[in-house]
């Protein structure tokens, strides 16, 4: 009796073993599974310097392509609330949690990245020089671990510039602006270099916060028939000081994307945020679903370009709106 207990306990045990072997081979092919197919989660950092309408439409639209992708993903947001200090502990938090990639929204934020690693891949947007930030070395070939979409369409400035003296009658620009951020200052001197053959001059107020702003804005006051606020994220964080002080001198307020319009400038060469956000995550879905490298992806302007105006700003200011013009209005 003894026997056939000891036989039948060795039986039980012996097919323990098999079934537990088993199991984890199971354990091992589902992680697996988990791990390189479909239904991988993708971990992505997401490094803003400022809140503000226009950039906060380009991340949503980066989430949208992922979304419509079917990737699933879990995000790590961190805003730097205008503070590069912070900025470049947030692009170092980043790359510490190992992320699969990062997107960097604005130039501070892609510089930030792009100087705490060379490896994990990098997608930016909301950014107005990527070559003069030193982010690529060209538009066509990246090269390095960085790509994406850029904040400036070659004819917006250019077109700007023709309304205000053709249409407006202007002469004297003002521009407020932060000279600690790059993509500013290439905006300021595209104009400034365009404005020598036009008979017209800018004259410069730089903040260097939000808190500046307004008080930059009142010492343009006298010297300036119209402004011209360009997509600086300083500035556009605090656009509501700047609209107050033009409307109530009555000056015609030209802005750099369609946010700004509606929050109450005048007029705008532009195009929508999300829309560029949203081609920034197509990249990034060709970088992790596809293996795709960022230097092969080349970085993308803005596909439209319209004219849109704020009809109460109009209003405000007295100024008619012509039919000429064909301008989209909102109010």
């Amino acid at each position: 009796m003894k026997n056939k207990w000891k036989k039948f306990a060795i039986i039980v045990f012996s097919s323990a073993l098999i079934l537990a072997a088993c199991g984890g081979d199971k354990e091992k092919e589902e992680s697996s599974s988990t791990a390189t197919g479909d239904e991988k989660t993708y971990k992505i950092g997401i490094t803003q310097i400022v809140e503000h309408p226009s950039l906060n439409a380009a991340t949503d639209g980066f989430k949208k392509a992922l979304e419509d992708a079917g990737l699933k993903v879990e995000y790590d947001t961190q805003i730097a609330q205008g503070d590069n200090s912070v900025n470049t502990t947030i692009a170092e938090n980043l790359v510490g949690a190992n992320v699969d990639l990062v997107f960097a929204n604005s130039t501070p934020s892609a510089q930030a990245a792009a100087s705490k690693t060379t490896d994990i891949p990098i997608v930016f947007t909301s950014v107005t020089d990527a070559v003069g930030a030193e982010l690529v070395k060209s538009n066509e070939s990246p090269g390095g671990n960085i790509t994406g979409t850029i904040d400036a369409h070659p004819d917006a400035i250019p077109n700007t510039m023709k309304f205000l003296k053709e249409e407006l009658g202007a002469k004297n620009v003002g521009m407020v602006f932060n000279a600690g951020e790059q993509n500013s200052v290439a905006q300021v001197n595209a104009v400034k270099e365009m404005l020598k053959d036009m008979d017209m001059t800018v004259v410069e107020a730089a903040v260097a916060t939000s808190a500046d702003v307004k008080q930059a804005t009142e010492s343009l006051i006298g010297k300036v028939d119209s402004l011209y606020i360009i997509t600086d994220n300083t500035v556009v964080s605090a656009l509501e000081s700047v609209i107050d002080v033009a409307n109530a001198n009555k000056l015609p307020m030209m802005v750099g994307e369609f946010d700004s319009v509606k929050r109450g400038g005048l007029a705008a060469y532009g195009f929508e945020y999300f829309d560029i956000g949203y081609e920034a995550g197509e990249m990034a879905v060709k970088i992790l679903k596809d293996g795709k490298k960022p230097a092969d992806i080349s970085v993308q302007v803005p596909q439209k370009l319209l004219f849109v105006m704020n009809k109460d700003t109009a209003t405000t200011i007295d100024l008619e709106i012509k039919d000429e013009w064909n301008a989209d209005l909102i109010e």
